[in-house]
């Protein structure tokens, strides 16, 4: 059995060399049983046999002797039958223990998977198999375990959504709720102001559920992409002149940077306009009162790369790896008034790579500004 498993182990990691071996050994061990039982029996038989023809052919007329060819010959055949059914049961007996071996070995791994997709099935997401080779089970054994991971980690994220969407949608909704109790038992007063602040909850309550529709369809890829060439230069200025004002108002600079032998770029102009808009009001909300943003675009090969700068509030480093990660926020002790949604930075992702583009963030620190950059197609 140790002899079995050192030849398996030595063998190449691949199952189909594994199973042909593993005939190969039961068929040797068949014949190898086969020659051993006719080597020992046959001999002896026969010896027999010889042993008693001569003794009964001694004083024995020609006349007999064509009968005793005939029981010789049923003699021999009698043997040979015996021989033969006694080689054939212990090479049977044989080849069912090696196939058990080798069976067992390919059967086990296949029957932890099976179980293990039961309890998955079932809602226990952390159910892993063992792997115990490199060949296909091994890893067919991976790719389970693998699957079982994204099952567990979306999962997680499911939860971590349902909590979160609870969580934003209850804020402007107790606030909604406790204007309104106010205004019926007559402590707060009906005057405009008052009338001004429901609505804006109600409007951040609106801008949430418009956010999580379009998250909705980014993901699930419900949207068509309606590309052409673009001057990529005159939708960058006419978003940055768009939000100028914005930016006048809370006392910002904006700056664009762009070379002017940019070639066009291959996407979806609404889309873009929402991309473009989001980062340059992102890099807006976090920047304060007298610092600067910059936008710029150059060619890199095959891509345009666009990057959104600015010398706002930063971002610690041990964040920039989550912050395209939905409802994800850096400080999480900030309003949403203040802070946004948390959606809009993974709607730009995906729009991004939808267009067949990769978007990251840099950098530097807390207080040290930050670059959002992305890439499209020529």
């Amino acid at each position: 059995m140790k002899k079995l498993h050192r030849v398996f182990a030595r063998f190449p990691d691949r199952l189909g060399w594994k199973l042909t071996l593993s005939y190969l050994i039961v068929i040797g061990v068949g014949l190898t049983t086969l020659a051993i039982a006719a080597q020992l029996v046959v001999t002896g038989v026969f010896n027999r046999h010889i042993v008693e023809m001569e003794a009964a052919m001694s004083g024995v007329g020609q006349s007999l002797m064509q009968e005793m060819e005939t029981t010789l010959l049923a003699n021999f055949q009698s043997a040979f039958n015996e021989v033969l059914f006694i080689a054939a049961v212990a090479a049977v007996l044989s080849a069912l223990f090696v196939s058990y071996f080798v069976a067992h070995r390919v059967v086990t791994p296949i029957r932890q998977m099976m179980q293990a997709s039961k309890y998955i099935a079932n809602g226990h997401y952390e159910e892993r198999v063992d792997v115990g080779s490199s060949d296909e089970l091994g890893q067919l054994a991976r790719s389970f375990n693998q699957m079982a991971s994204q099952l567990e980690s979306t999962e997680t994220m499911r939860r971590e959504l349902i909590g979160n969407v609870t969580h934003e949608l209850r804020t402007p909704l107790s606030s909604i709720k406790g204007y309104m109790e106010g205004l019926i038992d007559g402590v707060i007063p009906a005057d405009p102001d008052v009338y001004q602040q429901v609505y804006r909850e109600a409007d951040r309550l609106q801008r949430l559920v418009d956010d999580l529709q379009e998250l909705s369809r980014v993901e699930s890829r419900a949207f068509e992409l309606k590309r052409q060439n673009l001057n990529l230069l005159a939708l960058i200025r006419q978003n940055c002149e768009r939000l100028r004002p914005q930016f006048e108002e809370k006392g910002v600079h904006l700056e664009v940077n762009l070379s002017p032998a940019l070639p066009p770029a291959w996407g979806d102009e609404d889309r873009l306009n929402q991309i473009l808009v989001n980062l340059i009001g992102n890099a807006l909300q976090y920047t304060p009162s007298g610092g600067s943003v910059s936008v710029s675009a150059k060619r890199r090969g095959k891509l345009i790369e666009v990057a959104v700068s600015d010398t706002g509030i930063g971002i610690p480093l041990e964040h920039l790896p989550h912050l395209f990660t939905r409802f994800y926020r850096v400080d999480k002790s900030r309003s949403r008034a203040g802070g946004g949604s948390g959606i809009g930075l993974t709607i730009v992702r995906h729009l991004v790579e939808a267009h067949g583009g990769s978007i990251r963030a840099q950098s530097e620190g807390a207080g040290k500004g930050s670059a959002f950059i992305f890439t499209l197609p020529l």
